[in-house]
């Protein structure tokens, strides 16, 4: 496992707008408190809490995101070999995260696409230390639909959920969810580029979310920002779907809390 320290680009003097509960109040960073965002690739933590963990950190909370793998696989073998993939993929991610003004990350070094294959209870074991060392109020990661149903994304999920029942913090449990109106919203693109070709997100009205955060101006500037740092995932995306379009795409992030 290799622990990385990242130095961080200066933080936004404008907050994201955040509803949650039923009650559409403000997310209230200091109920949040310190997160761990656990995540199967490079690029996960950015697409679907970017936002969240920008605005965190702006309010002076504690971030650490723990990765899986280095999505050595998202680069064609033609390009470079399975290391200089890897190396790519993490440089990306360590750009990404000075952005977001996150300074804390853990690799656990698994195989790109071989999550589902590992030894879960040493995966979980290893998590459950991270987390019983960090303390998190909160941890953000990926739910039993694996938000695109990519077996990694389900396996690390499933570690994720075993590990928070386990911790002795018992920290709250966030998941990537999609309500009705945005994935009608953006299914013309999100089915022309396959996003959801494994599997499709879990749905949530809502009222029934735990946090949702609509990024607009300087906020979701910054999060285009750290996506366009994914440069091996994101330029070809971007200039297909236009600065514009793509911007509204990732505009808003919303979460369902677990049961663990």
């Amino acid at each position: 496992m290799t622990i990385t320290k990242i130095r961080t680009e200066p933080v936004s003097d404008r907050p994201a707008r955040t509803t949650t509960d039923r009650t559409s109040a403000a997310i209230d960073p200091a109920r949040l408190g310190t997160t761990v965002a656990i995540w199967a690739h490079p690029d996960d933590e950015t697409y679907l809490c970017g936002g969240l963990l920008a605005s965190l950190r702006d309010a002076g909370q504690r971030v650490v995101v723990i990765t899986a793998t280095h999505g050595e696989a998202g680069i064609d073998p033609a390009l470079a070999d399975v290391a200089a993939a890897a190396g790519m993929r993490a440089a990306e991610c360590h750009a990404a995260l000075r952005v977001l003004g996150v300074s804390e990350q853990h690799w656990l070094g698994y195989a790109d696409g071989r999550c589902a294959s590992a030894d879960p209870h040493r995966a979980v074991e290893r998590l459950g230390e991270l987390l019983d060392d960090i303390r998190p109020a909160t941890v953000i990661g990926f739910g039993p639909d694996g938000f695109t149903g990519h077996p990694d994304h389900i396996a690390v999920g499933r570690w994720v959920e075993r590990a928070c029942a386990r911790t002795a913090v018992r920290p709250r449990l966030w998941q990537p969810v999609v309500t009705p109106e945005r994935r009608d919203r953006h299914r013309d693109v999100e089915d022309a580029f396959g996003v959801f070709a494994l599997g499709e997100p879990r749905q949530c009205s809502e009222p029934d979310l735990a946090g949702l955060l609509q990024l607009d101006g300087p906020a979701l500037r910054r999060k285009v920002a750290a996506l366009r740092c994914h440069a091996s995932q994101t330029t070809a995306l971007i200039a297909a779907m236009g600065d514009e379009q793509y911007a509204d795409w990732v505009s808003v992030e919303s979460f369902a809390e677990a049961s663990v």
